[in-house]
């Protein structure tokens, strides 16, 4: 495993030096690509010429097209190879949504079909598709098996394959998965990109075994949170979180903001209370269908919901640039989930900031975070509720909260 010194600088190189197709250029420009980032600077040369990459990099860095424009580049005709040539493997429906969609604005213009295959929605719809010719899948790799195992998907032509957030994968447990679909990809010149936030030796082990000497490029900064996005916390009794949260939200105004959540129902418990307080809030978790699922983030992503309460089911992976604030209703007990939770924000480059209300119960993680990330969380007060357990109980929320038409926000902070 080979490591590229240049991907930890701040070299980038334009799109118009990377000798990409015309028809790539104008659907660059379509979709409003001026400069490559510099995971797209590091990756996407060396994917164009054919090596194995590991891309170690943070969500919101621009992964996604570092790894769709080569492989647009490179695919055969349709006509030529009615089979799926590339496949992408994440660990989330949302995930794949997500991936497709950034596949199809990338290739258009090209006549190339691009689809998501996952589980919790008809599998009947995704089989007539892949009858009908696929260049590209993104998939789960439960459903990615379901399909090999039905004959419905067929790996013989596949000449890249991607694992993106590969270490969530892991995560999970879908490495025997993996390693299935790996080993069906028989194709001798096969190309691997693996897309990883982190690279614990599990992650390791799997480029060691299925990659042919790969190319490192770190693109992680030496912290491992964003310097774009500031964090602070709160000290707060655990029955007085909802009332700061409504407070906080009279101060800070956001664009749009997640509640992150620990649990499913307390998912639920906090959005019915918001519900009652704002028209623009809404709450997606593992219990819910694909559909509804699908419907909230549509919604969200297009700035009909202000306010998105969740559990970590999206915590990684999904990009949407107006969102402002990060508020950690609960204290996560894992730090990575922190990392992740607060990297929905400062997208890009882009300024954000993320709240965390600790519990007394919840203090050793927020311990252990800061020792993870490296960094203090600043202590934050709003007058009334002082960071102390015994504290009398807080004012009520303001009238100016009231259930109130929606209105406009402005974007960005």
């Amino acid at each position: 495993m080979s490591s590229d010194p240049t991907a930890s600088e701040s070299f980038q190189e334009r799109f118009e030096l990377m000798e990409l197709s015309d028809v790539m250029m104008k659907a660059l420009e379509r979709a409003g690509y001026e400069e490559p980032s510099p995971v797209q600077s590091g990756v996407i040369p060396k994917a164009l010429e054919g090596l194995d990459v590991i891309g170690q990099a943070r969500t919101g860095t621009g992964k996604t097209a570092a790894f769709a424009i080569p492989v647009l580049e490179q695919l055969a005709d349709p006509e030529e190879i009615h089979e799926p040539q590339a496949i992408v493997l994440v660990p989330t429906r949302e995930l794949s949504i997500q991936v497709r969609d950034e596949f199809r604005k990338l290739a258009h213009g090209q006549g190339i079909t691009i689809e998501a295959i996952y589980g919790g929605v008809s599998i009947k719809d995704q089989i007539d598709k892949l009858k009908r010719g696929v260049q590209v899948v993104i998939g789960t790799p439960g459903r990615v098996i379901d399909h090999i195992q039905r004959g419905t998907l067929d790996l013989r032509q596949i000449w890249c394959t991607i694992l993106d957030e590969a270490d969530r994968m892991l995560d999970i447990g879908f490495r025997p998965d993996i390693e299935k679909i790996l080993r069906r990809c028989k194709r001798s010149d096969r190309q691997t990109l693996l897309l990883s936030a982190t690279m614990p030796p599990p992650i390791q082990a799997l480029a060691e075994q299925y990659m042919y000497e790969p190319t490192l490029l770190n693109f992680s900064s030496q912290h491992v949170s964003g310097d774009t996005i500031d964090q602070f916390h709160f000290t707060i009794a655990e029955e007085h979180k909802f009332d700061l949260l409504l407070k906080l939200i009279e101060r800070e105004d956001p664009t749009q903001a997640i509640v992150f959540c620990r649990t499913k129902r307390r998912t639920d418990q906090v959005n019915r209370k918001l519900c009652r307080v704002f028209d623009d809030a809404g709450a997606i978790h593992g219990d819910m269908s694909q559909g509804a699922r699908n419907k909230v983030m549509q919604n969200f992503r297009a700035e009909r919901l202000r306010f998105l309460v969740a559990t970590d089911v999206i915590g990684r992976g999904i990009d949407v640039s107006s969102i402002s604030h990060i508020i950690n209703y609960d204290t996560p007990q894992d730090c990575d989930d922190y990392v992740h939770r607060i990297g929905r924000t400062g997208r890009m480059g882009a300024e954000g900031v993320a709240y965390t209300f600790v519990s007394r119960e919840e203090r050793k993680f927020l311990s252990a975070i800061e020792h993870r990330i490296n960094r203090e969380l600043t202590r934050d007060k709003i007058e009334g509720y002082e960071p102390t357990e015994d504290q009398a109980p807080p004012p009520e929320p303001p009238d100016s909260l009231m259930k109130r038409p929606k209105k406009k926000y402005r974007r960005g902070i």
